[in-house]
């Protein structure tokens, strides 16, 4: 008798192998994005070379234009992944600060705090600079002292990003040794009240 059940039905190859293509895909601009922080942070944008950011993604270079269009485009994608994808930072807040202080100093600054001193040539990234600058830091900051009642909240809250910024920028160099050398926790301490000082007084009682 001839067993005539239908054979279990076995998913083409093509199927199987798209989602591991899109693993493969998902991966590889990971890896590019990781090195092209690292890189653009190091170096500058100028500086960096698509070759070097495959190569130390151990990725086929040309992969950046079809993931990302090209080097400026991945320039500015590595803006949104410089201040992370966690709440706005806000400065006066000690575990925002302490979490942005540690992330920065694990991975140096990145394209968003440079482009804040050194002015790009391409006016689309500068402008993405300045958007993800006032977005993660700027505006929190001025929302902050807008409820404390502080007056001139947008200078104070950019005098503050400008401060934190320096901080940041000093420390990758080698004209401060106590300053590059210092643990974020010993930092947070100090940093914090001098940007506290930013708040307005408490009326006395």
């Amino acid at each position: 008798m001839t067993d005539e059940r239908p054979a279990a039905e076995e998913s083409p190859p093509e199927a199987a192998a798209a989602p591991a293509r899109r693993r493969d895909a998902a991966r590889s601009r990971e890896l590019l994005l990781r090195a092209a922080l690292e890189l653009f942070a190091e170096r500058g944008f100028d500086r960096t070379t698509t070759r070097e950011i495959g190569e130390r993604a151990g990725v086929d270079p040309a992969l950046i234009a079809r993931y990302f269009g090209g080097k400026t485009q991945l320039y500015i994608a590595t803006m949104h992944e410089e201040l992370g994808a966690a709440l706005p930072a806000d400065l006066l807040d000690t575990e925002r600060l302490r979490g942005l202080l540690t992330r920065v100093t694990r991975r140096g600054p990145g394209p968003v705090f440079r482009s804040a001193v050194l002015p790009h040539d391409d006016p689309g990234v500068q402008e993405a600079a300045r958007v993800q600058l006032h977005r993660r830091l700027v505006t929190p900051l001025r929302e902050h002292l807008v409820e404390a009642g502080a007056d001139r909240p947008q200078l104070r809250a950019e005098l503050a990003a400008a401060a934190f910024t320096g901080i940041v920028l000093a420390r990758g160099g080698n004209a401060f040794g106590e300053l590059a050398a210092a643990d974020p926790e010993e930092l947070v301490d100090l940093i914090h009240p001098l940007l506290g000082a930013l708040l307005p007084e408490e009326p006395a009682e």
